[in-house]
C-alpha cells in the first residue's frame, strides 16, 4: 500500500475522533447552558464513528476497532440500559441518545471503562448539584441554565458532561491516541 494512502488513512481516523471529542465539548457547553443536548451532536458522533471504522477496516487496520459486532453490542447495551433511566426519570434522552453514540467508539472490552469514569463524573457534578442547590453561590446565572435550575430547587446534572470526559478517557484507555497503534501506520511496505 502507498504510504500516502496509509498516512490518509491516519489522518481520517484522527480527524474522526478529535470530532467527536469537539462534539463532547458542544455538548457539555449546551447542557451546562440549557439541559439540552441537540441531536445533531448524536448524529455527527455515530457519523464520525462510522467514517473512522470503514477508512479502517478499508485500509486494512482492523485492529484499532476489532469485531464490529462488539461494537453495536456495546451500544445496543448502553441504549437499553439508558432508556430504562430514561423511562424513570433518571437520565434525559438527550443523554442517552449522546452515550449510545459515543459507545459505538467502545468494544465490549472498553465499554466498561467509558461506563466507569462516565458515572464518576456524573457521581461528581451530583455533588456539585447538591452544593449548588443549597448553598445558591451564585448571584446572577443565565436564565434556564443548569446553575439557574439547581438553584431554583432542580434536581438537575449536566450529564452531557460526564459523558464527554468518560468518552475522553476512554478513548486514551482503549488505545486511539497510543503511539504504538498510530505507528502501526507507518509500518507498511512503501509502495
Amino acid at each position: 500500500m502507498y504510504i500516502g494512502f496509509v498516512m490518509a488513512f491516519l489522518l481520517l481516523f484522527l480527524i474522526c475522533v478529535f470530532i467527536s471529542l469537539g462534539v463532547a465539548v458542544m455538548a457539555s457547553v449546551s447542557d451546562v447552558r440549557g439541559m439540552i443536548i441537540p441531536n445533531r451532536y448524536t448524529v455527527y458522533v455515530i457519523a464520525a464513528f462510522a467514517l473512522a471504522y470503514s477508512v479502517l477496516h478499508v485500509g486494512g487496520h482492523d485492529h484499532v476497532f476489532g469485531n464490529l459486532l462488539s461494537h453495536f453490542l456495546s451500544a445496543g447495551l448502553f441504549l437499553g440500559v439508558t432508556f430504562i433511566m430514561f423511562l424513570t426519570g433518571a437520565l434525559g434522552a438527550g443523554d442517552s441518545k449522546l452515550g449510545t453514540a459515543y459507545a459505538f467508539w467502545f468494544s465490549l472490552h472498553d465499554l466498561p471503562v467509558y461506563l466507569f469514569f462516565m458515572a464518576l463524573f456524573g457521581g461528581l457534578l451530583g455533588v456539585v448539584s447538591l452544593g449548588i442547590r443549597r448553598w445558591k453561590p451564585f448571584d446572577t446565572a443565565p436564565e434556564g441554565s443548569w446553575v439557574a435550575q439547581v438553584q431554583g430547587g432542580a434536581s438537575k446534572v449536566p450529564y452531557g458532561v460526564a459523558i464527554g470526559l468518560g468518552t475522553l478517557i476512554a478513548f486514551f484507555y482503549a488505545g486511539y491516541f497510543d503511539t504504538a497503534l498510530l505507528g502501526s501506520f507507518l509500518t507498511v511496505k512503501q509502495g
